[in-house]
């Protein structure tokens, strides 16, 4: 059975990322950003679809967006950290 998390961005373009995963095989089955570059957010969704948990965050986190503290991947990155401490 799948479940779904929502995270809120701050600090990007995208106000929200909402993530479907199995909690069993810790795979993302779909992510689907609210706002955002729409080129880049519908790349980054095809592109971690069917990866672990895991593997997306340490790809990841840290990837900055210009001069910003933070970027749509990493606030991705920081969705599945929320999903690991839940």
């Amino acid at each position: 059975m799948s479940k779904t998390y929502t995270h809120i961005c701050n600090g990007t373009c995208s106000r929200g990322i909402t993530i479907t995963y199995s909690p069993e095989t810790k795979v993302i089955e779909s992510v689907k950003f609210l706002g955002g570059c729409p080129g880049n957010t519908l790349g980054i969704s095809k592109l971690v679809a069917g990866e672990k948990l895991d593997t997306v965050h340490d790809k990841l986190k840290g990837t900055l967006c210009g001069n910003k503290p933070t970027s749509c991947p990493n606030e991705l990155a920081l969705a599945i950290e929320e999903i690991e401490n839940n």
